[in-house]
């Protein structure tokens, strides 16, 4: 079924980032982007997702002329699909809108369906209504879980996306399609160009391994499916490219493959995140000084790209799609490291700095870490500074009657960092010729300052302080008022390390001292 439902900000470039209403009239410049949506109806899977919340809040705040906004939103923990779509619509992240355009809100429709289900779960109304109407098509739907079971990164990744794409080849009003990829779905090269490449296997050989055999079967082989590749991720993210290309003659399609996705940039605020995945979390926990090792190369370069570059770049990537359709598939490799790089030695010790100046009052110990590249050594201060810290705190804790977390979130973080360490401890070469000429189209446009496709010129050290105290503020839900406190806190939890330290080296000496006076006796 379905049914209608604060202050400007500044880039990190240190420019104004345009009014909504502002945009190029359709009759000004006919081939510009955001006249291109004028009038169009647009569908949207995986809108509940960072990245999709992003682009649809972008779409309606940027895009005003757009027509409707329909979002893919499955049943989830007991709530119903108009459920989870009331309380969508109350997401902080349409803040700016609600303040000053709300009614652009009623463009976004709530479509009933389920990526994993056959048809999508689509009623048949819903379908006639999507398949009459719909002209641009984003696929964002996927799961981003590094360890997830194949079977389920099979359905959700990659049967998912072939479903969706029947639906697409019954659009007849489509004009373009745009697939989200990721930049490490050909993990195994070193060298990254913007195609599609041989999958480790045959997509509907895939499928139907997946469909036909039983489950545990494919726990049993999902080892030597996954080949060379990390993880199911950028297994089941491989062939579904392939998938994708294989559509390229009935479809008009694309791909977009984000490298590691990050805090907002600039919108819809600078810093803006809404999850710990990933990297988010452990700079989380590198500001609140429960990280002290990282098993990483810090000698690579890193590839991260704010999570608003992303949303441009879809949102650009289908504009340009639609009028230059390609075969072989287009692809954008949406990554920084080839446009403007940064080491992980760098960012780590900009995010230290960052957390030092802006605590948080959530502060623990006084933050301090190191990269480290063999294992046995990580594993011993993990144990050391991050276990065993943790037991004694849920320990105080215990006895006082609460609810001891801490053991129970450093193991989750020592997780989210073992399933990240293959991307930390190796270094890719992403050409990205087709992001570069998209960008330079886009700045000849008049939407170039709304609509920034990479990531030239931005300043890493403010854009990590920005990102740090997004995480402070919208996931930490720390405010600003606070600061002063947590600068103290963090001044007493420095003479505590200091006294740690102290009193560890007057240990050593006594033990030195004895080990000598034994000797000599």
């Amino acid at each position: 079924m379905m049914f209608n439902a604060s202050p400007e900000s500044k880039d990190l470039f240190g420019k104004d980032v345009p009014d909504e209403n502002n945009n190029v009239a359709a009759d000004e410049l006919t081939d510009s982007l955001v006249p291109f949506y004028d009038g169009k109806n647009v569908l949207v899977t995986g809108g509940t997702g960072f990245l999709g919340k992003v682009l649809i809040e972008k779409l309606l705040r940027s895009c005003v002329g757009i027509n409707t906004v329909y979002m893919l939103l499955r049943p989830k923990r007991g709530m119903t699909s108009e459920q989870r779509y009331r309380e969508f619509v109350r997401h902080p992240v349409f803040e700016r809108i609600r303040s000053k355009t709300p009614q652009l809100l009623a463009k976004l429709v709530c479509v009933g369906g389920d990526i994993s289900l056959p048809l999508l779960g689509l009623s048949d109304q819903d379908r006639h209504t999507l398949v009459e109407r719909v002209q641009v098509v984003f696929h964002v739907a996927a799961t981003i879980r590094f360890n997830e079971a194949l079977i389920e990164a099979a359905i959700l990744n990659t049967i998912g996306t072939k479903q969706l794409l029947e639906l697409c080849i019954g659009m007849h009003q489509l004009q373009s399609v745009v697939h989200v990829s990721t930049a490490y779905s050909n993990a195994c090269r070193r060298e990254v160009d913007e195609v599609v490449y041989p999958p480790p296997m045959d997509p509907d050989r895939f499928i139907q391994c997946v469909q036909l055999l039983p489950s545990e079967v494919i726990g049993a082989i999902a080892g030597q499916l996954q080949g060379a590749h990390p993880n199911t991720y950028t297994l089941t993210k491989a062939i579904t490219e392939q998938l994708v290309a294989q559509y390229a003659d009935r479809l008009p399609l694309c791909i977009v493959r984000p490298s590691i996705v990050t805090g907002a940039m600039a919108e819809p605020y600078p810093g803006w995140i809404d999850n710990v995945h990933g990297i988010t979390g452990i700079m989380m926990e590198i500001g609140r000084g429960t990280i002290s090792s990282i098993m990483c190369d810090e000698r690579c370069t890193m590839d991260v790209i704010p999570v608003d570059v992303v949303c441009n770049t879809l949102i650009a990537a289908a504009w340009e799609n639609a009028n230059t359709t390609t075969t072989p598939v287009r692809v954008y490799n949406c990554t920084s490291g080839q446009v403007n790089g940064i080491k992980w030695h760098e960012y780590g010790r900009i995010t230290q700095r960052c957390a030092v100046r802006n605590p948080t009052k959530h502060v623990l110990l006084y933050p301090g870490f190191q990269f480290r590249t063999n294992r046995l050594v990580h594993k011993l201060i993990e144990l050391v500074l991050h276990f065993l810290p943790a037991y004694l705190f849920d320990a105080l804790v215990r006895a006082r009657g609460g609810q001891p977390i801490m053991t129970r979130l450093a193991r989750r973080f020592q997780r989210a960092a073992d399933t990240g360490e293959f991307f930390a401890m190796h270094e890719w070469i992403f050409r990205n010729g087709n992001l570069r000429r998209l960008g330079d189209r886009v700045r000849r446009d008049r939407a170039a300052l709304s609509f920034r496709c990479d990531v030239a010129g931005l300043d890493w050290e403010t854009y990590i302080e920005a990102y740090m105290l997004g995480i402070r503020r919208f996931v930490l839900l720390d405010e600003m008022d606070s600061l002063e406190q947590a600068r103290a806190k963090l001044r007493r939890l420095l003479w505590f390390k200091r006294a740690v330290q102290l009193a560890g080296l007057l240990l050593l000496y006594y033990m030195c001292v004895l080990v000598f006076y034994s000797a000599v006796v």
